[in-house]
């Protein structure tokens, strides 16, 4: 009974001794943080690190003295000679258990990303990390490695544990959502991005991830008064002209789709990339309007400054033919009232000394087809004719189609006419029947005969 009294009482003893020798140890540890603090404080940086460095020349593994190097570096934001420090630590840390690794690591990595050694700093966050999992900073800065290296799934991650810690952190809730957007989960990233523009209404690279993550769900007209709010800003100004200019086209609201597009150019500083998608993007808006001299303009300019950007130089080619012939722009580009009109004019062309009626007229999504009666002081005849706006070859089976509508319409012959050509079937098939085919290089003389102000 005694030596079972004794023996528990010795244990006790262990105990209590081992709890009073930690305390000491923490208590003497923390001393040593605060004097290393209050030493830099009172005695200046440069005093301190000749101190240190003279205590390294007689012991590289100095701990005070690494320590005391460390805070300078840091707080000075040193950030080469402060990752070397707590590099050093780091490794000898296995053979020094007064070292806080934590802290160590924390720094470390912190140096490494300022850096951008951004595979390094993440090590050195998971080290930190798997010693104090809760530890906030350590947190977002591996979040913020994850992000550089872009691991947005990684990230996420880590900025949610973060936000565990502190729910109302604006950075955080910035840095979550900004990962959502990187990771393209548009909707999960509008939450994030609201709170932090409802608490910092000026955080421009956060609301144009908004506005475009309203874009991609579908909230377009929200997504637009925030593109058009930015269009003035240097540094997304240009993005932003270029995303309204976008929506304002598919709006069919071309003059507001210029706008956009003329204040993204004028803008101090717009990327190469960006602002030959804001010309090529001007130029389409314009050929939309029939401004076929403006889209021109824009076209050339792309054409010589980037040779074989998209297919510029095929619209150049094009439109430059276009601009010359304004009947070609009409048959090619204007509404259906005006093309109509058009297609009269190249009948009448035909039959200038000729009585011509119009019997008939029937606008198809592909083509424009007119019945009339001729009549003359030698001849009558009842023809078709057909006109095709498009610019590729057509086969036999339009020309077949076409001959079968002549026969039911009772019609004598008919012309059909196309901007691109028709295939040697096709002409093989009019062999011996009424029908005469047209193709882009008569029409266009054709057309350039014709005066539409007549």
């Amino acid at each position: 009974m005694i030596i079972s009294i004794l023996i528990a009482f010795i244990v006790f003893a262990a105990l209590v001794s081992l709890i009073i020798i930690v305390r000491g140890f923490i208590g003497k540890k923390n001393k040593t943080y605060r004097s290393s603090s209050d030493r830099i404080r009172k005695r200046g940086s440069s005093h301190v690190i000749r101190e240190a460095e003279k205590k390294l020349s007689r012991d590289p593994h100095n701990i005070n003295a690494l320590e005391t190097l460390g805070e300078v570096y840091y707080t000075e934001k040193n950030w080469e000679k402060a990752w070397a420090i707590y590099k050093t630590l780091h490794d000898i840390a296995p053979s020094h258990v007064e070292i806080d690794i934590v802290k160590c690591t924390l720094r470390m990595g912190i140096a490494a990303f300022n850096l951008e050694k951004y595979e390094d700093a993440a090590k050195s966050f998971m080290v930190s990390l798997k010693r104090d999992p809760e530890n906030f900073e350590a947190n977002v800065y591996l979040g913020k490695s994850f992000n550089k290296l872009e691991n947005y799934d990684k990230a996420i991650f880590c900025f949610k544990k973060a936000r565990m810690v502190n729910p109302e952190d604006n950075e955080v809730n910035a840095l979550l959502g900004i990962s959502f957007f990187n990771f393209q989960k548009y909707r999960e990233a509008l939450p994030f991005l609201k709170r932090v523009i409802d608490e910092d209404p000026n955080n421009k690279e956060v609301l144009f991830d908004l506005a475009v993550s309203m874009s991609e769900c579908g909230m377009g007209d929200k997504a637009l008064k925030i593109f058009v709010h930015l269009r003035p800003d240097p540094l997304y100004g240009p993005q932003s002209c270029l995303e309204a200019g976008k929506m304002h086209e598919r709006s069919k609201d071309f003059a507001s789709a210029i706008k956009d597009y003329e204040i993204g150019l004028k803008l101090q500083y717009v990327p190469e990339q960006i602002l030959f998608q804001i010309k090529y993007r001007l130029a389409s808006t314009y050929i939309a309007m029939n401004d076929i001299s403006n889209a021109l303009i824009y076209l050339k300019q792309i054409q010589n400054a980037k040779s074989g950007y998209k297919d510029v130089d095929i619209l150049v080619a094009r439109y430059s033919e276009l601009n010359q012939n304004k009947n070609l722009q009409t048959y090619l580009l204007s509404g259906t009232s005006d093309f109509v009109a058009l297609c009269r004019k190249i009948i009448l062309s035909y039959y200038k000394d000729s009585f011509v009626k119009v019997e008939d007229v029937q606008v198809a999504s592909e083509c424009v087809e007119i019945i009339c009666s001729v009549e003359n002081s030698k001849w009558e005849a009842k023809q078709m004719f057909r006109f095709y706006r498009n610019q590729n070859a057509l086969g036999d089976i339009y020309v077949r189609e076409f001959h079968s509508k002549l026969r039911d319409a009772k019609c004598d012959g008919g012309f059909c006419m196309t901007m691109g050509s028709f295939s040697e079937s096709a002409h093989k098939y009019t062999e011996g029947r009424p029908i005469d085919l047209i193709e882009k290089e008569e029409l266009v003389k054709i057309l350039k005969r014709i005066n539409m102000m007549g």
